[in-house]
């Protein structure tokens, strides 16, 4: 028998009665992911001026632009910021001049956000041969995407401005293949050359001058205890100069790499090493097979 939507519709509703904790019904309305979309991309162009844009700005036009995309940045903002104050139950009262205060204060940021993301594409531009000019590294490596974004987040998350900052952080780990929480503490000339794949959790403190390859995982050891472990330092401290090559995962918050250290690709750690350490996989043996009679033609100790 043909169901009817009328029956559909009914049978969906009961649902909600019936399966509680993904409703969200009768509750103060959460900030918009869209809205936050469109903020983040006119905050990318606030910040790289002319790179993100349809149409050429010039230099006698950018106070102008400027102020007209900083002046509808912070009325969404504001809105945006409201709506996450009212999830967090800040008196009523209070809510609309907070919200204006927090943005203020969030877009005063913006120059020092600049000044870091000027150090990250040096770091990017010279540690990559593969780049052409400072300007490819802009406007076509993920990672200056993902780390302008994270800077942004980081700004808010120290505000404590619940859901937004991750909500951002998460549309570039959509768009790009690297997952950087808004809580990580990021120095300068930080750079990630490929980038997909790579996890920085939120408790992690990365210094100066760090370089990291693709599919890095700077995580927790273990979440077992769930919310328990919330506020505890969870994820590995990198110090200075560190490099970390593809695939290696460093675990826990105890965890520190010292200053001017190189971490092998694929290396697995929980422990830390004292500064200018060189870890790596020692003997690894690589079988040669020859494809038309699968018989072993010859082995190989490859050192990594």
């Amino acid at each position: 028998m043909q169901r009817t939507v009328t029956e559909l519709t009914n049978e969906l509703i009961a649902s909600y009665a019936r399966v509680g904790g993904i409703n969200r019904l009768d509750a103060v309305n959460l900030p918009s992911k869209s809205a936050i979309t469109n903020i983040t991309i006119d905050l990318l162009r606030l910040l790289f001026p002319g790179f993100f844009d349809e149409q050429p700005i010039h230099s006698h036009d950018i106070k102008m632009e400027t102020a007209n995309r900083m002046d509808s940045v912070q009325g969404r903002i504001e809105d945006e910021v409201y709506k996450s104050l009212e999830y967090s139950k800040v008196e009523p009262r209070l809510l609309r001049p907070r919200a204006h205060e927090l943005t203020l204060e969030f877009l005063s940021k913006l120059p020092c956000i600049r000044e870091l993301l000027q150090t990250d594409a040096e770091a990017a531009f010279n540690g990559d041969p593969a780049a052409l000019s400072k300007d490819e590294v802009i406007v076509a490596y993920p990672f200056i995407e993902a780390i302008a974004v994270q800077r942004l987040a980081h700004e808010l998350y120290l505000q404590n401005i619940a859901l937004i900052p991750r909500i951002m952080s998460e549309w570039a780990h959509a768009r790009t293949g690297i997952d950087m929480h808004p809580g990580a503490q990021i120095g300068s000339h930080f750079f990630i050359d490929h980038g997909t794949g790579t996890v920085i959790g939120e408790t992690c403190k990365i210094g100066n001058h760090v370089k990291m390859y693709h599919g890095v995982s700077l995580v927790a050891k273990s979440l077992s205890a769930g919310q328990l472990l919330r506020g505890i330092k969870r994820h590995p401290t990198i110090e200075d100069n560190v490099t970390i090559y593809a695939g290696a995962t460093i675990i826990g918050g105890e965890t520190v790499i010292g200053a001017g250290s190189t971490i092998g690709a694929n290396v697995f750690m929980m422990q830390s090493v004292p500064p200018n350490s060189l870890v790596i996989y020692e003997e690894v043996n690589v079988k040669v097979i020859d494809k038309n009679d699968r018989r072993v033609t010859g082995k190989t100790d490859f050192q990594i």
